[in-house]
């Protein structure tokens, strides 16, 4: 095997990723719940679309909601033997760009969690332009990715060889408005439970008071939602 660019890392992704089968718990509703439904404003009669689906669980917690009307792509073929049938009936494993090209099928939400740091800042902004396309009316785009503004965020980022692009949230809201799109909210995307939280926020809280330059958004990873702009 040869590694002269970042695509090649691919070559031994599999060794590097973590597969875990799509069972869906109470922390992942309640965490899916905060990151996703809330945020984005979702309804069980919405149509999702998830950009790099994984092993499934997202889908599986749309499932769960009640949602039927939902579809996954994903590069890795291995992820389909951690799905349920239900699941992977609905995820279909190929290139991104290709299957985009073919689309024509319009979604209310289009997802993409620990995806879009895998696209450069240029393959992203095509990446945008191309999902615009698959919006309905009132569509938006959901995306989960490190916050290199955080002291806490570089640990996700350069965990993997394959990110090709740095996000904080003052820059991936540069990068949708290049693509024409309005961010609509950034938040952090939070996880452990409440006694943990509660500590964080008195934790943080105390650092936003004497810190002349505290972070815009604390958590190692944000949640972004964007939507087109008219």
């Amino acid at each position: 095997m040869k590694f002269e660019k970042l695509e090649d890392f691919y070559q031994v992704y599999n060794l590097h990723r973590t597969y875990v089968e799509a069972t869906v718990r109470k922390k992942h509703i309640r965490n899916f719940d905060e990151q996703f439904w809330r945020p984005a404003q979702v309804s069980v009669d919405h149509s999702v679309l998830e950009i790099g689906t994984g092993t499934g669980l997202f889908l599986a917690y749309l499932e769960a909601k009640g949602v039927s009307a939902f579809r996954g792509i994903d590069a890795d073929k291995k992820v389909l033997e951690f799905m349920p049938p239900s699941i992977s009936s609905k995820v279909e494993i190929c290139d991104v760009w290709a299957f985009l090209d073919q689309q024509t099928e319009n979604y209310d939400r289009i997802v993409m969690l620990d995806v879009f740091e895998h696209f450069s800042f240029f393959e992203g902004h095509k990446l945008l332009l191309k999902l615009r396309e698959l919006l309905s009316d009132q569509g938006k785009i959901v995306m989960r990715l490190p916050n290199a503004a955080s002291p806490f965020g570089l640990q996700y980022q350069y965990n993997d060889l394959t990110h090709k692009a740095v996000y904080g949230p003052g820059s991936i809201e540069h990068l949708a408005l290049a693509a024409g799109f309005l961010t609509e909210k950034k938040l952090s995307a939070r996880r452990g439970n409440a006694f943990k939280r509660a500590l964080e926020d008195l934790l943080l809280g105390s650092l936003n008071r004497v810190l002349t330059e505290p972070p815009p958004i604390w958590g190692a990873n944000m949640i972004v939602v964007i939507s087109p702009i008219d």
